[in-house]
């Protein structure tokens, strides 16, 4: 592989949202800075591609947006220039029931509250204190060391984030469809319910979507990735797709070198001359459980029995706390779970250009356990069905993608593990070692920027962000 230079001030890695977000910071200090990419199309967990049938645009992994649009580096760097437009649905989250009922996650706090009957009070007490401060709680949140800015809101939020999910739901909520409701929030960090700080997550998601609301990009997510690919090269930056790393001899020589990968694909990487240590901490990085993930073109729009559901871009499946809790636990113990917790994502229904007129898109994912091969799609299908009686009848097409799929397709999804590592209070703050700075490694010239390093999982380049803030 020929480049157009033989020397680089730096050169990136994986051109995913934080390899990206990595090289626009590098190209502001920088003259001369290279991206390179495994696979033909830039974009990481953030492409999007006709999976189904020819019109029918899919999201391969991240689908809905709320840590991009809230996110303090991509806001700064006005990507809507580069034609980057964010779509809302009328409600953010649907969390229907078998008999028809459905919760609502409004933008307003109280129209949400106003719709948890007696649980409203409960609900503007757990989230409400930090609606008026979101940017600053989030820009706290996802700094990679935990110390805050605004100590006393911290605080604050850390006497009820620390919890457990389930425990705060029992203890806060009267109304069994309120838990459920807050679980299929917190089930989102992947991680068992009943670990200590699962109760950040599902508060976080709730202020998201109080804050800046669950969007979507008009015509992909794919979109989010050229844009910030077009500011880098603005720039001056270069990119190089069809580039498979194996080892050092594969790039270019560079002042400096950032990987978007996780712990155990680097230390594939030969010629890298890491210590012993630091290798034999990086080989004790812990990942959690895939995913498996369908994706449909659909004849018309799902026909809930929940009116709300036909109004909402994500619906999250699952009768009860209790299973929800069973499903994320089952997976984590290396079960398939019959019942399992879905999330599902119904774009089409705000942005008509993701497929031909008349037609829609859905976009589903239970957790399975790590590199399970199993396809849960017909399981999930029959999931959506019980809700949306008919459902089946208007599948047209329809891409499975089980756990070692995913990790195919993006190779930071190691055993389909779309997080990049266990997300838990142990590994939070300590991914992918223990360290003042974890995104430098043992060569003084190589860093980490991936979602295994801080502050983890979500489409929002602050991991490529910090870690080229410190080169």
């Amino acid at each position: 592989m020929s480049f157009a230079r033989d020397h680089y001030d730096a050169v990136v890695v994986g051109a995913g949202p934080n390899g990206l977000a990595a090289a626009i910071t590098l190209s502001r200090r920088f003259r001369h800075v290279l991206l390179v990419e495994a696979s033909e199309t830039i974009g990481g967990g953030a492409r999007s591609a006709e999976l189904t049938l020819p019109g029918f645009v899919h999201d391969i992994c991240s689908a809905v947006q709320p840590l991009a649009l809230s996110s303090p580096f991509f806001r700064q760097l006005g990507l809507e220039r580069f034609g980057l437009e964010w779509v809302h649905p009328e409600i953010p989250l649907a969390h229907p029931f078998e008999d028809g009922t459905a919760l609502c996650l409004h933008r307003s706090l109280g129209a949400t509250a106003d719709g948890l009957g007696p649980d409203g009070g409960a609900w503007r007490a757990l989230v409400g204190p930090f609606a008026g401060s979101h940017e600053k709680l989030l820009a706290d949140i996802l700094k990679p060391l935990p110390i805050p800015a605004h100590p006393l809101l911290m605080a604050r939020f850390g006497l009820k984030a620390l919890r457990t999910a389930r425990g705060l739901a029992e203890a806060s909520f009267r109304d069994a469809r309120t838990r459920a409701l807050f679980a299929g929030l917190a089930a989102h960090a992947m991680i068992p319910l009943e670990k200590p700080a699962t109760a950040a997550f599902g508060i976080l998601l709730a202020l998201l979507a109080h804050g800046v609301g669950w969007p979507v990009v008009r015509g992909g997510s794919q979109r989010l990735a050229d844009a910030l690919a077009a500011c880098f090269t603005e720039s001056g930056g270069e990119i190089r797709t069809g580039v498979e790393v194996r080892s050092m001899g594969d790039l270019p020589r560079a002042g400096r070198y950032v990987f978007n990968v996780t712990p155990r694909q680097l230390l594939a990487i030969g010629g890298l001359n890491l210590s012993e240590g630091y290798r034999a901490k990086l080989a004790r990085f812990r990942y959690g459980p895939g995913v498996c993930k369908a994706d449909w073109a659909l004849a018309g729009p799902i026909p809930w029995k929940a009116d709300a559901c036909k109004r909402t871009g994500t619906v999250h499946l699952g009768e009860s706390l209790e299973e929800i809790s069973a499903s994320i636990r089952h997976a984590h113990e290396g079960r398939t779970c019959r019942a399992p917790y879905v999330v599902l994502a119904q774009q089409s229904l705000c942005d008509p250009t993701r497929a031909p007129a008349g037609r829609h898109t859905a976009w589903a994912y239970c957790h399975v356990p790590h590199g399970s091969p199993e396809d849960m799609t017909p399981v999930i299908e029959e999931r959506i069905e019980r809700h949306a009686p008919g459902f089946r009848s208007l599948i047209l097409a329809r891409s499975s993608m089980p756990a070692p799929a995913m990790e195919r397709h993006n190779a930071n999804y190691v055993g389909g593990d779309i997080n990049g590592g266990v997300q838990d209070l142990r590994q939070l703050y300590s991914r992918p070692v223990l360290s003042l700075f974890p995104y430098r490694t043992s060569r003084g010239d190589v860093y980490l920027c991936s979602s295994s390093t801080p502050p983890g999982g979500g489409v929002h380049g602050l991991c490529g962000y910090y870690a080229a803030r410190g080169v």
